[in-house]
């Protein structure tokens, strides 16, 4: 079968690998109808996080159908079609029962302190074969899948596997009740689903902060009030348009690719071409580690400007994606403020019935927010204009099966 395979830093390809097989008596195999490709696969990619294992396959948003089950898998059928959770979780420890999927003291082989297992990662979660591909095997399919209902599309259910769940746990965490004004930093897939994820949670006021307007345009059509931080400081204006009180309510929505955010088109033109020219020459040549970030660099420019925007006694909630050995952060600011923060990786297995039921309320339409779709074999160009940022390339769906 065809699938998305990690090779080293900059270098991924479209493979013929071997099809999976039921190799626990809890597990499934689902044939791939729709997957996608996501801002934390670049994070790989680049070499941002550690520990990528040559031969894996890539992904960790998937929609499909059921085609074999094993023993101890009882509900589900062959043909069922499912939603896979991008966090894998037993469904059995304490964690999970507690509703803390991410953090499942069962499914990440390397132990208890191992940390969130999820499809396509580096060595520390597991590692587990991901979704694009033909096919995946579904460790604890029988919490690990979802049923989806006929009247949700596989372009609906396919934000529901990672998105849409993250930025709604990402609105929850931000505490969000009627009538408080939310700031969100980052408008890729996840800050525009935090973007309607706080209007559903009844906020008054949504600002959405971000440097590409075709990202701002998305915003704007959901209804937030936006702010390009490549023509104004972001904090400024953010506290002028609230009477100098700041937000209620902030969301990080980025995470480490904030690190190095600029101001000024002219600037972030400077940074576009040195980026494709670091592609070019091979990223490691141009930074040994690989990562974006390096131990003694200032705070994310998302986390800064959240905590100076937010009021005193606000909440921030983290949910873009840091490395764990990322330090920097403007904790005097926070404390003196009285802020409260919440952060962590979404236990999306608690969210996605949730997202089913309001989707299939009319209350949001999640196909609004896919921007393509494109074959498996068009996989590796579709990979690199979503890494360019290209106008109009928010959340590309990849299409696995032939013919598709």
């Amino acid at each position: 079968m065809k699938a998305i395979v990690y090779h080293g830093i900059g270098d991924i390809r479209l493979d013929d690998v071997p099809e999976p097989k039921i190799e626990e008596p809890t597990d499934a195999i689902v044939r791939l109808t729709a997957s996608a490709i996501c801002g934390t696969d670049l994070h790989f990619i680049r070499g941002t996080f550690s520990d990528m294992q040559e031969g894996t396959i890539l992904g960790h948003e998937g929609v499909g159908i059921v085609e074999a089950v094993g023993d101890d898998v009882r509900n589900l059928n062959i043909g069922d079609r499912v939603v896979i959770p991008s966090t894998i979780a037993c469904g059995t420890c304490s964690y999970c029962r507690a509703g803390y999927f991410s953090q499942c003291d069962v499914a990440n082989p390397n132990g208890k302190q191992a940390g969130t297992s999820f499809y396509g990662g580096p060595k520390p979660t597991g590692p587990f074969h991901g979704l694009q591909a033909e096919k995946a095997r579904i460790p604890f399919a029988n919490v690990g899948l979802v049923k989806l209902p006929d009247a949700i599309s596989d372009d609906q259910a396919i934000a529901m596997s990672d998105i849409f769940p993250t930025a709604y746990f990402g609105a929850v965490e931000a505490e969000i009740s009627d009538g408080d004004t939310v700031a969100v930093y980052g408008c890729g897939p996840v800050g525009l689903f935090a973007v309607a994820s706080a209007k559903l949670l009844g906020a008054g006021r949504v600002f959405a902060i971000d440097g590409k307007e075709d990202r701002l345009a998305k915003a704007r059509e959901l209804g937030a009030e936006t702010i390009n931080f490549e023509r104004e400081n972001p904090v400024e204006t953010l506290q002028r348009l609230t009477g100098g009180i700041g937000a209620d309510r902030a969301i990080d929505a980025v995470g480490v690719d904030a690190q190095h955010a600029h101001h000024g088109a002219a600037a972030q033109e400077e940074q576009s071409q040195a980026q494709e020219q670091e592609s070019r020459d091979n990223a490691p040549q141009a930074n040994p580690s690989g990562d974006l970030w390096q131990p003694g660099d200032g705070p994310s420019q998302a986390l800064q400007w959240a905590v100076e925007g937010l009021a005193k006694a606000g909440t921030l909630s983290i949910i873009g994606v840091y490395p764990p050995d990322f330090r920097a952060f403007p904790i005097g600011m926070a404390m003196n403020r009285n802020l409260t923060m919440r952060m962590g990786n979404c236990p999306h297995r608690k969210y996605i019935p949730k997202l089913i039921e309001l989707t299939l309320a009319g209350k949001i339409d999640p196909a609004k927010l896919l921007t393509q779709s494109q074959k498996m074999p068009d996989a590796l160009s579709a990979f690199e204009a979503f890494d360019r940022r290209e106008n109009g390339w928010i959340k590309v769906e990849l299409l696995p099966q032939a013919g598709s």
